[in-house]
């Protein structure tokens, strides 16, 4: 081999090693821990765990006009057999309630299987200014709770957080077979969570504790029909 062979030779296998030692060192960078690479764009906002009560859209009323087109479900009573989601039940019960100016009717149903649930009637004013007033009509069904209290802040319930909305004591007449008194003041805390769930605790006073989800009943989902 000439000395001219050699140099060229040596020449070669130091670039070598410089390209190779290039390129890992290229391939190391911007990694820490196996995160990736920065691209050099903000990251996306985290999305939302929570959100006031406020932020949650009430169930929006059904088109159509009340009493017209559809029966109006603040006309039920004690005694009717009413239709509402497919299920025929029998009105077992009624209680009348009012809080700060605030009415509503909350009827016992019975579906003959022994499963009683609770529905609620309520005019609700317009969302807006100059929106006419709605009927919010809600299904109840109860819910265990094992001797929770309902607090006036977060309310976490089977990995959902609630947010308080209502708060106090209304005052309510009973009709039919409802298994209260008469008479009597009933303490209440409505919750809602990010998407529209609602939760309500509810108590004659000095007795215990007891809750239930609401599911929204659209008003024009509901027919009823009058015991003779």
């Amino acid at each position: 081999m000439t000395p001219a062979v050699a140099v060229i030779l040596g020449l070669s296998v130091v670039t070598i090693v410089l390209l190779l030692g290039a390129f890992f060192a290229t391939t190391g960078q911007g990694r820490k821990g196996g995160e990736p690479e920065p691209s050099g764009e903000p990251p996306p906002p985290p999305p939302l765990l929570s959100a006031p009560a406020e932020a949650a859209q009430p169930p929006q009323p059904n088109t159509g006009r009340v009493g017209i087109d559809y029966p109006d479900p603040r006309m039920i009573r004690v005694g009717d057999t009413i239709t509402c989601q497919g299920v025929r039940s029998g009105v077992l019960g009624a209680m009348h309630l009012s809080w700060q100016g605030t009415e509503w009717t909350e009827y016992l149903l019975d579906d003959g299987t022994r499963r009683y649930q609770w529905l609620s009637v309520e005019e609700r004013p317009g969302s807006g200014a100059g929106d006419p007033p709605h009927l919010e009509v809600l299904l109840w069904t109860s819910v265990p709770t094992q001797g929770m209290i309902p607090a006036r802040t977060t309310l976490s319930v089977e990995g959902i957080d609630f947010f308080p909305v209502d708060r106090g004591t209304a005052a309510f007449r009973g009709e039919g077979v409802t298994s209260m008194p008469e008479r009597g003041l009933l303490d209440f805390a409505d919750y809602r969570a990010a998407d529209g769930r609602l939760l309500s605790f509810e108590r004659i006073q000095g007795g215990q504790w007891s809750s239930s989800y609401a599911q929204p009943v659209p008003p024009g989902a509901i027919a009823f029909e009058r015991k003779v």
